[in-house]
């Protein structure tokens, strides 16, 4: 895939109007590919998805210079913008970060426009894929989903024995 040469400024729009917009562009696109060439088009787009999130968290961590849990935790405000998420931070150490989401609108607004399974590969299947990029020696798990019908997400994110350095 081609890099861009100009930079993203599609967040300036706010990240959740910009899903719901990429979904009413790709939510057609793959249904019709996937009539034509079958269901694996669905595989492709959710392996596109996830590189496209680990370049983003590759970013994240070069525009601050910081690849650390406390870092990234700041980083996450973007994705909580225009009301997009309610959540609650569980813990926030050097070494541990943990957050419940009790409110998602991007899974409020996949199921509105009919493609909950749509949000999960393209907002939910991001966020290992975000914090891979941002710092590999970063473990992340996560439970549940409000996307796949549970009260509330869990994001945990534990840093392990190794870590790396942002250089450059």
């Amino acid at each position: 895939m081609p890099d861009s040469q100009l930079p993203d400024t599609l967040n300036d729009v706010g990240l959740l109007k910009r899903r719901e917009i990429e979904a009413r562009i790709v939510a057609p696109l793959l249904e019709q590919l996937a009539a034509e060439y079958g269901e694996g088009v669905y595989d492709i787009a959710r392996d596109v998805i996830v590189d496209i999130a680990r370049a983003a968290g590759t970013a994240m961590a070069e525009h601050t210079g910081d690849n650390s849990l406390p870092a990234f935790a700041m980083g996450l405000a973007d994705f909580s913008a225009d009301g997009a998420l309610e959540s609650e931070v569980i813990e926030l150490t050097e070494t541990t970060f943990g957050f419940d989401v009790h409110r998602c609108r991007y899974a409020e607004m996949y199921r509105a426009l009919g493609i909950p399974e749509l949000g999960a590969t393209m907002s939910c299947n991001r966020d290992g894929s975000l914090i891979e990029g941002f710092n590999p020696n970063i473990e992340f798990t996560r439970t549940q989903t409000i996307m796949a019908g549970a009260d509330h997400c869990d994001f945990r994110f534990a840093v392990s024995d190794t870590t790396v350095e942002i250089t450059g």
